[in-house]
């Protein structure tokens, strides 16, 4: 069976890209060719050829072949945007995302051990022996810390336990349109708690193209922005922003909930850039859709800019933007979908 990096390859027309090799022998791929170019050509070259949809041509799935596990959809004819499993650089990134830029560790065993590895000794142990993800609310804000796993460089095996979101889907997921929400994405298998769901993977961008961004936006159209901000020591603040509004994955179709099943974990694996990896926050059945706080915590709190005291009035209209209303349904809903200021600011 082949692998999701070996389908890719094949779907971007066989071009070369650099190779490096471990300490191991084991190759790695440091930098793939250019991810939306390549691949809307190669869908009209198909398209013209066959007269068929490449997603059609997939038996129905999102991913088209990039994915370990296909991505379903129902009821989805056309999509406006470029699939990539992964983060992709964007306008005023100064580091690609593929690179690796992390070191690795010089384990010989099957799986680290936080005793020997140096990854794990650096960085703490993040996950069980099954992979499930250790102390999910790991402060007392409802935040998480960030999450470092073994990458491309280090010399333990490909089923290490601490090698988890880079691994990819692992669960049957279903895009589908909601009854008032637009398009949902939920869990076709009963997922377990602690467990990696999916990224929130799209273009990786700089403060001032996420602002430009928002400020060109039209009401009616959806903002896929996420703004993650890292605290580390005394005042060091690192931001990232990634956008899978033109590129991006299944991630993109999760809607936000005041009450989420998802939380958020900026994960490193080979790039200083995180990926944002979503793991279950609690028990997930089967066909249940799948949400998470866009204001990036699992805390279940009234956020501060909605204290009871504001009206109606006040709350719906931040510095004379216009707030989308919540319809996620939870008992302890916000009536308005978190804002991020700081952008525009």
């Amino acid at each position: 069976m082949e692998s999701a990096w070996l389908k890719r390859w094949k779907m971007r027309m066989q071009m070369k890209s650099p190779i490096a090799e471990n300490r191991r022998g084991r190759k790695l791929l440091m930098k793939p060719p250019e991810v939306g170019l390549l691949t809307s050509v190669a869908d009209s070259l198909f398209q013209a050829a066959t007269g068929m949809n490449v997603t059609d041509a997939h038996g129905g799935d999102l991913s088209r072949g990039l994915e370990e596990v296909p991505v379903l959809f129902e009821g989805l004819a056309f999509h406006t945007f470029q699939y990539s499993p992964d983060n992709v650089q964007g306008p005023g990134s100064t580091v690609d995302p593929s690179e690796v830029t992390l070191p690795g560790c010089s384990c010989l065993s099957h799986s680290c051990c936080i005793d020997s590895c140096s990854c794990l000794h650096t960085h703490g142990q993040t996950y069980d022996s099954t992979g499930m993800l250790l102390n999910l609310n790991r402060t007392d804000s409802g935040f998480c810390s960030p999450v470092f796993e073994c990458n491309a460089l280090c010399t333990c095996s490909d089923d290490c336990s601490n090698r988890v979101v880079q691994r990819g889907l692992r669960f049957r997921l279903q895009v589908y349109k909601t009854r008032d929400r637009g398009w949902g994405a939920r869990t076709l298998e009963k997922i377990s708690h602690g467990a990696f769901v999916c990224e929130y993977a799209g273009e990786v961008i700089s403060f001032e193209e996420a602002r430009r961004r928002q400020l060109a936006q039209r009401s009616e159209e959806n903002n896929y922005i996420i703004a993650v901000r890292e605290h580390a020591g005394t005042g060091s603040v690192t931001e990232t922003f990634v956008d899978p509004a033109q590129v991006g994955n299944v991630g993109r179709f999760l809607n936000h909930s005041c009450m989420p099943n998802l939380v958020m974990v900026p994960v490193r694996v080979h790039s200083v850039i995180p990926r944002l990896a979503l793991f279950a926050g609690r028990d997930i059945e089967a066909q249940e859709e799948l949400t998470f706080d866009y204001s990036g915590g699992y805390s279940n709190q009234r956020p501060a800019e909605l204290l009871p005291m504001q009206s109606d009035a006040q709350a719906r209209r931040t510095d004379g933007l216009q707030k989308k209303v919540c319809r996620c349904g939870s008992n302890n809903c916000t009536q308005f979908l978190p804002l991020d200021l700081s952008i525009l600011s």
